[in-house]
């Protein structure tokens, strides 16, 4: 069994779909639009398999985004390397993401670092 992919509504469905593409290498198929319902949605594909649906629709409820809430909390993405994810993060640092932990090798023997990405969500970059 695995996850087949994982879902994130946004407000602007273009500009997290370019975000992951500029990032993290995500290649999109075409936009799904539901003209009844104006839902929109793009599914994002990464090297390893991985699938992320992003989707939109007009009338979301956009909540603050908590770093301490409950329930799913980041999405974490492997570079390869150490000095990958210090580069990666620099970028994201340099382009105006904050950086709120690492780059650093966690008590549990992981090195990553964490940022808040596109609209508030948090996103774990790790070797």
């Amino acid at each position: 069994m695995y996850i087949e992919h994982i879902a994130m509504y946004v407000n602007d469905l273009e500009k997290t779909k370019e975000f992951f593409i500029k990032y993290f290498g995500a290649s999109s198929n075409e936009i799904y639009h539901n003209k009844k319902t104006d839902f929109k949605s793009y599914f994002l594909s990464f090297d390893s398999g991985c699938r992320l649906e992003i989707m939109t629709k007009p009338e979301l409820v956009d909540d603050l985004k908590d770093l301490k809430r409950t329930g799913f909390i980041h999405i974490a993405f492997s570079v390869g390397s150490k000095e990958k994810v210090d580069e990666l993060t620099e970028i994201l640092k340099i382009d105006g993401y904050e950086v709120i932990s690492g780059p650093r090798t966690t008590g549990d023997g992981y090195y990553e670092s964490c940022i808040v990405g596109i609209e508030g969500n948090q996103i774990e970059i790790t070797v």
